[in-house]
């Protein structure tokens, strides 16, 4: 079989030929239709993260679509966090409580795009952050898979007004087609009390913030949360500290939340899971990405924005 082959920790992967793999007890051979890049699978595959260098060579890919007996699952794997291979390959294996059965019809390349990162979404609105029905919603990285998804997520969940907060205006753009009811753009050179100002100006007095940035936009974004606001943290791509006075905090009572997949159980990410792909199958959910053929895995590595690799 085809796959994609991390031989050395900081470089792109190397599509060859490996023998498919055989599952053991506990375990499903799945056959791959999609298989995303994201940026987990950057991170370990960087040697950086907080796993540790991974064992070389492995096949990378944390979580990908594909077939068990001729039926379509979504399923994950540790690939990169523990020794074993992942999705990004003609072939791959599972435990079978890391595999969810999808409905038919369910489209593969979608479903891959959108996983993990709108589960994520999914959770921080209606878990973590406690969403009640008609709440202001600030999301932060609206370009993002995970923003995009809030976005419309939020919607889904009974949210009264959506905001998005993006750098680029293609992203705003993009945020706007997909239900935001105002967007702010972050500037250059920019402190955090002046962007507060911005985002209470399109926003109001916000409820919840879906925060998969950190650094000065959530520090401007606790600025503009309402007496006992949320903030739910799930990411720092703008930065990992977030300056913020205590007054701002003791004043308004205001919590700031941490989040991160690894705390579902499995049954709660089935179900999440799930509730994603009911709602794209239901035309409600969507998000940007490129479709790869597999065996350009190297030069699709680094792109920006969300691949999915089809073998």
């Amino acid at each position: 079989m085809r796959a994609a082959e991390i031989r050395t920790a900081g470089q792109p992967p190397v599509v060859t030929g490996r023998p498919e793999p055989a599952p053991g007890p506990g375990e499903v051979a799945v056959r791959v239709t999609a298989a995303p890049i994201t940026p987990l699978d950057l991170l370990c595959a960087s040697g950086t993260s907080y796993f540790g260098v991974p064992a070389t060579p492995y096949v990378p890919g944390v979580q990908g679509v594909g077939l068990v007996a001729g039926s379509p699952v979504w399923f994950a794997t540790t690939a990169g966090m523990r020794p074993g291979d992942g999705s990004m390959a003609e072939c791959a294996v599972a435990a079978l409580s890391d595999v969810v059965p999808l409905p038919e019809g369910a489209d593969h390349a979608l479903v891959a795009a959108l996983g993990l990162s709108a589960v994520a979404a999914w959770m921080c609105l209606t878990g973590k952050g406690e969403l009640a029905a008609g709440e202001t919603v600030l999301v932060l990285g609206a370009g993002g898979v995970v923003g995009q998804s809030a976005v419309q997520l939020a919607r889904v969940a009974g949210a009264g007004r959506v905001v998005a907060c993006a750098r680029s205006e293609a992203a705003l753009a993009r945020a706007r087609e997909l239900g935001a009811d105002g967007t702010v753009r972050l500037e250059d050179g920019e402190d955090a009390e002046a962007l507060a100002e911005r985002l209470e100006a399109a926003a109001g007095p916000v409820d919840l913030v879906v925060d998969p940035v950190c650094g000065l936009p959530a520090a401007a974004a606790l600025r503009s949360l309402r007496p006992g606001g949320r903030l739910v943290n799930l990411g720092s791509a703008a930065g990992e500290v977030c300056a913020v006075p205590s007054a701002v905090l003791r004043s308004r009572s205001l919590r700031v939340l941490g989040y991160t997949n690894n705390e579902l159980t499995d049954g709660e990410r089935r179900e999440a899971l799930l509730t994603v792909v009911v709602q794209t199958m239901a035309g409600a959910l969507t998000a940007g990405y490129e479709r790869v053929p597999l065996h350009d895995a190297a030069r699709a590595w680094s792109s920006p924005g969300r691949v999915v690799l089809v073998p």
